[in-house]
């Protein structure tokens, strides 16, 4: 899986949003990938209209009703969003918050993708059988330097934490991704795909670095 959190930078202010989704829409059908787009929360329902994958950068344990300023999973579920970044590194929740947002989503049927720090993390947040669990050492995140090369241990130690929990959970690659070399290191680890931000949304072209991510995915195919 190929997510892409848009985060709130400037660069997809307005209808450039729904330009970016628009991109990835069509490289996710060209080459047959599953594309995730992870649009700010007031530009959702807009890039929802859209044939593609959207999840939610951030979502509450709040209860549908009355709650105000909250993220609601219910709410997003109605809205055509199949899912949600949990504990990014830029917004960070407690781990009861996570157990019971993992729980809730699953209920729904809706994707849970929990973000975390280290290995450590990856081992204690695997045993709630979330699915997926993406790796991003907060210091490499917006670095340009990937974490699939300057800590690739990190990579293949969070692989094992997984595999060893038994379940279904698989491992997303995350923090400094820029380019398909990138992408292809962080597979051939044994990541299952990649969280990225920064290395698309600021790219000067967005059509040829999401086609370049997409090629490292189908490249890896054949291999």
């Amino acid at each position: 899986m190929f997510v892409i959190n848009f985060k709130n930078y400037e660069e997809i202010a307005d209808s450039n949003s729904l330009h970016l989704a628009e991109e990835a829409s069509r490289i996710a059908k060209k080459h047959k990938i599953k594309i995730v787009v992870c649009p700010p929360h007031h530009l959702i329902s807009e890039v929802a209209k859209i044939p593609v994958m959207v999840f939610s950068q951030h979502v509450d344990s709040a209860k549908i009703g009355s709650t105000t300023g909250f993220v609601v999973p219910e709410l997003l579920k109605k809205s055509n969003v199949q899912g949600s970044l949990i504990n990014h590194s830029e917004h960070r929740i407690s781990p009861h918050e996570i157990e019971e947002i993992v729980t809730r989503l699953k209920s729904l049927k809706m994707t849970s993708v929990v973000c975390v720090k280290d290995v450590d993390e990856a081992k204690n947040y695997a045993r709630l059988e979330p699915d997926y669990i993406a790796i991003e050492p907060p210091e490499l995140i917006g670095s340009g330097k990937a974490v699939s090369k300057e800590r690739p241990e990190i990579i293949i130690d969070s692989v094992k934490a997984i595999k060893d929990a038994r379940n279904s959970t698989r491992l997303l690659c995350g923090a400094g991704i820029v380019s398909g070399d990138d992408v292809t290191k962080a597979l051939e680890l044994g990541a299952d795909g990649i969280l990225v931000a920064s290395g698309i949304v600021k790219a000067k072209n967005w059509k040829e670095s999401i086609e370049e991510f997409a090629l490292a995915f189908t490249k890896s195919r054949k291999i």
